[in-house]
């Protein structure tokens, strides 16, 4: 009786890792363990202070407490849309082919709720972000993983997947810069897609939240476009601007998918919250400058996690991009998850294995960059006793 209560679309779809590990985590401390994590991307940093000031400003304005626009304010459509001209030097229009989020992952699922029907196929990259599989699941989508490796630098192998069948696939999720691997995006990568897009008649859906961080340029799969082009972008505040739980994202792109995602969208719920809408116009507003502090931090807490993985004997490319640092476990180890619970052992030190983002993460680990100086040289201590 009690299986029949459960929806048959949740079967094959686990509790989300992180959402397991921080109870154990959460359970060693009150044993007395210092645990430290290392591993879940929450920027530790604050938002910049005039976007503080203006969320609590917008507590003021006329109107805040009611229901908002489901398209989200126009001036925060036309905000994004600023964005993208400045620092991708991409046109959107703000009207039909922006709707702002509450948090990209929010866009990950509802684009799957509203294009895919049960037994379309998705191409979903390995490693890669686990969201990407389980709202395709829900949606009644059929996973097609494709791999990414070392010697393709983690981008798309094009002269395999040519020899592929893709009369069912209706859908293809892509990540650059890319989690975990910190493989950055390009013009030509993307003029890549956009062909396999054309020639496939796929849907194509970039997710781009780390766009930001630690990157020499910024690139968008919407730069080149054409207007009916199937392809999309997700973008998000949460790492560009460190406001992840604020849960302010949007998604971009042709305005057919935007309006599908919307009729989806309305029926979830009933607009943001306006002071949040206020502040992220204003975060959209940032210069340069915030993001030259921004990575100012990132670089010296990368080169400490470098110096940690070298110490564990992980192998790893120091051009990589993002938030995080993915690190090839030593050839004596088993695999990661089995070196993940070594380190969390014997030095009280919690990072994800690669596993969790895929069959071919299985000989990795990922740390994050989400922890002060001082917790680095502590996990440095530790190894050194």
């Amino acid at each position: 009786m009690a299986d029949s209560l459960i929806s048959k679309r949740l079967e094959g779809i686990g509790e989300y890792y992180f959402s397991q590990k921080l109870r154990q985590i959460d359970q060693l401390r009150k044993e007395g363990h210092n645990i430290l994590n290392l591993g879940i991307g929450s920027p530790d940093l604050k938002p910049p202070k005039q976007v503080e000031k203006m969320l609590l400003s917008g507590v003021s304005e006329s109107g805040y407490h009611q229901y908002q626009p489901y398209k989200g304010l126009p001036e925060l459509r036309s905000a994004f849309s600023g964005w993208y001209e400045r620092y991708f030097n991409t046109s959107l229009d703000a009207g039909r082919e922006i709707l702002p989020l509450m948090g990209s992952k929010e866009g990950i699922m509802h684009s799957c709720m509203a294009l895919l029907n049960e037994g379309d196929e998705v191409l979903v990259p390995d490693p890669g972000y686990p969201s990407y599989a389980s709202a395709s699941k829900l949606a009644g989508g059929i996973i097609r993983p494709y791999k990414l490796n070392k010697s393709t630098n983690y981008l798309p192998d094009f002269d395999d997947l040519k020899m592929q069948n893709f009369s069912r696939v209706k859908l293809m999720w892509v990540n650059y810069p890319h989690m975990p691997t910190g493989a950055d995006g390009s013009e030509a990568l993307f003029e890549q897609l956009l062909n396999f897009s054309r020639r496939h008649h796929i849907i194509i859906i970039n997710d781009n939240p780390y766009g930001f961080i630690l990157t020499k340029e910024r690139n968008s799969i919407l730069k080149n476009r054409q207007p009916d082009d199937l392809v999309l972008e997700l973008n998000s505040l949460s790492k560009s601007h460190n406001m992840a739980g604020w849960r302010v994202g949007m998604v971009g792109g042709n305005a057919e998918l935007i309006q599908a995602i919307l009729t989806f969208k309305s029926n979830m719920d009933s607009g943001q919250f306006k002071p949040v809408m206020r502040a992220a116009i204003k975060a959209l507003e940032m210069d340069e400058e915030w993001f030259t502090q921004l990575n100012a931090v990132y670089v010296k807490r990368r080169k400490r996690v470098f110096e940690v993985a070298d110490l564990l004997g992980c192998s790893f490319d120091a051009e990589q991009v993002g938030m995080f640092v993915w690190a090839e476990i030593p050839q004596r180890a088993l695999n990661g998850k089995a070196f993940a619970d070594q380190l969390l052992k014997a030095y009280k030190i919690f990072v994800p294995p690669g596993s969790i983002f895929g069959p071919a993460g299985e000989k990795y680990i990922r740390f994050s960059l989400c922890s002060d100086l001082p917790v680095w040289n502590e996990v440095l201590d530790r190894i050194k006793k």
